[in-house]
């Protein structure tokens, strides 16, 4: 198996075993589909196929999510889990006010609070570059955000 280049926000939605068990099951899905050997390297099957490495296809989840939460389509239990920095009235006149930057609340255990919706989605959020996270639609953001997000992933 190759080894995953976890990036630390992906790390605090899910534990380290289980990205690597799915990542597993990625390139064994893309062996399949390609019907290469089980010994052969896997990284160039995936950037062909164009699928994302597992951990940042956890970003892609949290941040469509995050935009969802943003334009009331999601679920009302997941839109109160996030607060807005233009939302916060001490915050309100500064700079980082008119980002599209969400507040991380701090937690008391990482290993469990860190994975909690709220504070996973923002950290993802948070890292995205404004050109992905000021989409103006969910298509939009969707193409940019993968196109984002591949480009990490196999820039190397």
């Amino acid at each position: 198996m190759d080894a995953v280049k976890p990036s630390s926000t992906a790390t605090l939605a899910v534990p380290a075993y289980l990205i690597d068990r799915l990542q597993s099951i990625l390139h064994a899905a893309a062996r399949l589909v390609n019907g290469s050997c089980k010994y052969d390297h896997v990284s160039s099957l995936l950037r062909d196929l164009h699928w994302l490495q597992v951990p940042e296809r956890i970003m892609y989840r949290l941040a469509v999510l995050v935009f969802r939460c943003r334009n009331h389509t999601a679920t009302e239990y997941l839109t109160r889990d996030l607060h807005w920095v233009a939302d916060d009235d001490s915050r309100r006149r500064l700079r980082s006010a008119t980002t599209h930057q969400l507040m991380v609340p701090r937690t008391r255990l990482r290993t469990v609070g860190d994975r909690a919706f709220g504070i996973a989605g923002a950290h993802v959020w948070n890292d995205l570059p404004s050109s992905v996270v000021s989409a103006p639609s969910l298509a939009v953001i969707k193409k940019n955000l993968k196109t984002h997000l591949f480009r990490q992933s196999y820039s190397h």
